[in-house]
């Protein structure tokens, strides 16, 4: 996998520290952590289905027998709560976290319901609150971590049919830039990456022929990302090469943003 060979002068960046990667077991989440470990971390996932926790575990494992799986619904604060417990107590506190569940829903704004809108907000944007927060207190104690959150194109631009979506992720960046401004002098480090159009399990199905069509024409590299391509920036946010970087959210859009008309 391309993206899953570390990018740093060292072929092993990530050597002797821990990773925790919420909605790691499929998608965005998955390439991460396999690259995480490629770059010499021990890991942990963690997600809502046991199936996929355990497949995604075994892979893991097939690398590195201490790679471990947890199941946890984080939009629940009391199931957060159990998984740090659990976390601690097997795993060690992570030196490093990654907040990447995230659901989304396309449709017109006046026709969100309040159950929708919640279901939305409750996964993409207070379940980051309380990983962050509940896992940042032992960061903090400790003295030193780094986390890294999903945001979106959609935290950058208004975006038609994904306006419950797009405003979870202006908080996700709102949230990011706040916990790194809080933090700072405690030595936890909070970061986010925005993706541009790559095509997971989240948005394969969602989105039109014409959507994609237009996300093509308006992406200069003419094509969408492949997930292994976020995995170098993972690791860079994650390594001590990004020792003096917080509050920043690190675009891999194919040019999407920086392009005019």
């Amino acid at each position: 996998m391309q993206g899953s060979r570390p990018v740093s002068g060292s072929q092993h960046p990530l050597h002797g520290r821990t990773a925790l990667i919420v909605g790691g077991s499929s998608g965005i989440g998955n390439a991460i952590a396999h690259g995480f470990q490629a770059g010499g971390a021990r890991v942990a996932i963690a997600a809502r289905t046991r199936a996929k926790v355990e497949e995604a575990a075994q892979r893991l494992q097939a690398a590195d027998p201490e790679a471990r799986g947890y199941v946890v619904d984080a939009s629940q604060p009391d199931e957060i709560d159990r998984l740090v417990e659990l976390v601690l107590a097997e795993f060690g506190c992570p030196d490093i976290l990654v907040a990447c569940q995230g659901m989304t829903m396309l449709k017109p704004a006046e026709e969100f319901t309040p159950a929708e809108y919640d279901e939305i907000m409750h996964t993409n944007l207070r379940s980051v609150f309380f990983i962050c927060t509940r896992f940042g207190r032992p960061m903090l104690e400790r003295g030193s971590g780094s986390i890294i959150t999903i945001a979106s194109l959609a935290a950058h631009r208004g975006w038609p049919l994904a306006s419950v979506y797009a405003a979870s992720k202006h908080g996700v960046v709102g949230l990011t830039k706040t916990l790194a401004a809080e933090w700072a002098d405690r030595n936890v480090r909070v970061n986010a990456i925005a993706p541009g159009f790559f095509m997971t399990e989240l948005n394969q199905s969602k989105m039109s022929p014409k959507r994609k069509d237009a996300a093509l024409m308006r992406t200069p590299m003419g094509r969408f990302g492949q997930v292994d391509e976020l995995v170098g920036a993972a690791i860079y946010l994650a390594s001590p090469a990004s020792g003096f970087v917080t509050g920043s959210v690190l675009n891999v859009d194919g040019g999407y943003l920086a392009s005019g008309i």
